[in-house]
């Protein structure tokens, strides 16, 4: 595939910025675009990128995969944008991949099931090597977890982890009973309950994006689950407790590398400047909302290493890539960016912190 043209806008560096702002995932939606734009304001109050103003350019990657595709490879295509960041499924991220990989930079910041390893793609999110296999063991030395439930969403990072649960429920001394897999977008869980209760099972892992995770969450407890099976999930915040309600939220845990309540100064101070920018009504600043931050600052970081938005250059640092951010000083190992991560149980609507993986 050819490289994209060259931009005639020297004062002007653009990034695509891909997240959801319909299906499931628009829960969240609202939080990706605050996060990004001030991590975009911040630079630009410093000079910017390479001297260059940056900008965004939003794109909804909540469309089908396909649609989302096709309209960042014309971005690209057109030389329309420099860059590509943001947080979207999986199944799009490999929808993106054939259309840019090695165009242009492009840094996917979903928490994600691991593996992916295409040159000129970055990741800033959590994966499930990093975070799943300490949190379920957590569970079960605290808990005595051992019969788990996998329920998720019917696409890759689902069906992916969920084999790797299987692994990890065994080295933990337990085992994963069933496997539910519904579509994106499904608002009746009474089956899937019922399936829950039949294999007595201590935990469910959460696999579900957004709003589904919050009606799940509502259908649980209703159904009475709650009272005698946890839940954990890698892809929750509070924006999804919100649309939970406090009714929903009981023995739920999630695991991730940020959390509103991170009680470090790092996340202290982001949460002041995010308030003072975005008002008091701004969107509730989760862990997917804030990998936004993390995407542009990390790809800030990789063209001023590399002195170049050339993703072959960029490819050539290596692990000579760290900034310091909401998430403290983090360093890229890779293509990943090596970060803390912790555990937290849900209380209402907020996380309290009880460990770090």
């Amino acid at each position: 595939m050819r490289p994209a043209p060259p931009s005639d806008r020297s004062g002007t560096l653009l990034l695509a910025l891909v997240v959801p702002l319909q299906g499931p995932a628009g829960v969240f939606g609202p939080s990706c675009e605050s996060a990004a734009r001030l991590a975009v304001e911040e630079l630009n109050a410093v000079g910017g990128v390479l001297g260059r103003e940056v900008r965004l350019v939003t794109v909804d990657g909540g469309a089908p995969p396909a649609r989302v595709a096709a309209e960042v490879g014309a971005l690209v295509s057109l030389g329309a944008v420099d860059g590509v960041v943001g947080w979207h499924t999986s199944a799009v991220r490999q929808a993106l991949l054939p259309r840019i990989a090695g165009r242009v930079p492009y840094v996917y910041t979903a928490q994600y099931e691991g593996g992916e390893r295409t040159p000129g793609v970055f990741l800033t999110g959590e994966t499930d090597v990093a975070q799943l296999l300490p949190a379920m063991r957590v569970l079960a030395e605290a808990a005595g977890v051992r019969r788990w439930c996998t329920v998720g969403n019917d696409y890759v990072w689902p069906r992916v982890t969920a084999r790797t649960a299987r692994a990890y429920a065994r080295r933990c001394g337990g085992r994963v009973r069933d496997e539910v897999f519904v579509p994106l977008g499904t608002d009746g869980f009474g089956p899937v309950l019922r399936r829950i209760e039949r294999c007595e099972a201590d935990a469910v892992l959460m696999l579900l994006v957004g709003a589904d995770a919050a009606r799940f969450n509502r259908a649980f407890a209703a159904y009475g689950l709650h009272q005698r099976c946890l839940r954990l999930s890698t892809h929750m915040d509070e924006n999804i407790l919100l649309a939970t309600g406090a009714d929903g939220t009981d023995g739920l845990w999630a695991a991730a590398g940020f959390f509103e309540t991170l009680a470090t100064a790092e996340s202290l101070d982001f949460g002041a400047r995010h308030a003072a920018r975005f008002g008091v009504h701004a969107p509730v600043m989760g862990s997917l909302g804030e990998s936004c931050f993390e995407g542009v600052r990390l790809l800030a970081a990789l063209a001023e290493r590399a002195r170049s938005l050339d993703v072959r250059a960029m490819c050539a640092l290596g692990d000579a890539v760290s900034y310091e951010g909401p998430r403290g000083v983090v360093r890229l190992r890779g293509n990943h960016l090596a970060q803390r991560l912790y555990l937290a149980r849900a209380d209402a609507f907020d996380f309290h912190v009880v460990a770090q993986l």
